[in-house]
């Protein structure tokens, strides 16, 4: 596997000048901010550089490139596989009425099973229940077959997201990219690092992904009650205060605030809140943050055999960011520490991870944590 990465930013332009890596490369992840990822002077840039490739990316609540967090940029990661063989399919989300679980269904049934080795997805952020999307993707992905990725962002706006396929950047879309070959190793790992805080509550009305009633008292209300003077700031600093999920087979999971609704006294999370469960606050710690990362790279380094990977594709929450603020490479230097110098780091900051909880557990919806794939080619 070859690897070459370059960067935009409005008050330099690009970083570097694209290699002779450029003519042969087959994939090329692009990551940026909606108005970079939409403008077509780049998209001409990018396909005249990389003229075979297929491109995979989306919009995002910040840009990783190597150790570095970029805003309002585009980071490009073009890579040529020596025997891996991709294929890439989307979905677009409400097209004949479809749930999100019909989407994940419809997407995976256009993936060919065959030598399937595993499959990153990127979505769109705020027109999906991620928890069903996944559920459908499983029902018809082979066994032994992992699903990774996330949700596109838009900053802390929440309004318009956009996902980069084959036929250009879309919202309401969900992309799948596919990958074939006995000789690539993935991994993968998915860890948080924040705190609970105040008592669990049960919720007695939810919907799907909306959340009504909190013991019986409705939810915003009681909600913006803990949240203080940064009630003011829903959704965005929401963020801050992600909602911890204990499920009935104990499992825990942290859901992101996407929206509210005032008349409803509801919010909207990026999965499922099922009634019946208990739920309870959470609040950020610096070190457990950082911490991790270093855990979910570590888990992902030892799922390939305990040697680094070429490549690490990092998806972690805006939430992260917004607390981590100044600190926030600190999680990027720990997951390069874990890594090795030799990997390529490339990601974004987003609405939803998407992840196995555990090695060889189905892959669920995750907020608020950092998850990372790894790939190499042996």
């Amino acid at each position: 596997m070859q690897i070459e990465q370059r960067y935009w930013l409005s008050n330099q332009g690009w970083s570097a000048e694209p290699s002779e890596l450029g003519k042969s490369a087959g994939l090329v992840f692009v990551f940026g901010s909606p108005q970079t990822l939409v403008d077509p002077r780049h998209l001409a840039v990018l396909h005249d550089a990389y003229p075979k490739a297929v491109f995979f990316g989306c919009s995002t609540a910040g840009e990783i490139c190597g150790t570095r967090v970029f805003d309002d940029s585009l980071v490009v990661t073009a890579v040529r596989f020596d025997s891996t063989r991709i294929a890439q399919a989307s979905v677009e989300i409400g097209n004949n009425g479809d749930t999100s679980a019909a989407c994940g269904e419809r997407l995976v049934k256009m993936l060919d099973p065959k030598g399937l080795t595993h499959v990153l997805v990127l979505s769109d952020g705020v027109h999906v229940n991620g928890s069903e999307l996944v559920r459908g993707m499983l029902k018809h992905v082979p066994p032994g077959v992992q699903i990774t990725g996330g949700l596109s962002g838009d900053g802390t706006r929440f309004e318009r997201t956009f996902v980069l396929s084959n036929g250009g950047p879309a919202e309401r879309r969900v992309a799948a990219m596919a990958f074939y070959g006995s000789r690539l190793k993935v991994g993968y790992g998915s860890l948080g690092g924040w705190d609970s805080f105040g008592p669990e509550r049960m919720i007695t009305r939810s919907k799907a992904n909306v959340l009504y009633e909190l013991d019986n008292r409705p939810a915003l209300g009681l909600y913006k009650e803990y949240l203080g003077e940064h009630a003011a700031g829903l959704p965005a600093t929401g963020l801050l205060f992600p909602l911890s999920i204990r499920l009935a087979d104990g499992e825990q999971v942290v859901r992101t605030i996407l929206g509210v609704d005032e008349k409803e006294q509801s919010m909207t999370f990026a999965g499922d809140v099922p009634e019946g469960v208990h739920g309870r606050l959470m609040k950020a710690n610096f070190d457990r943050l950082i911490d991790g990362a270093l855990g979910a790279a570590k888990t992902s380094y030892e799922a390939i055999g305990s040697t680094s990977p070429d490549l690490a594709i990092l998806i972690s929450c805006i939430g992260r960011k917004l607390v981590l603020k100044q600190r926030i490479e600190e999680e990027l230097e720990a997951t390069a520490g874990a890594l090795g110098s030799k990997t390529v780091l490339t990601g974004f900051y987003s609405y939803g991870e998407i992840c196995p909880s555990a090695p060889n557990a189905n892959c669920s919806l995750h907020n608020q944590t950092m998850t990372i794939t790894t790939f190499a080619e042996r």
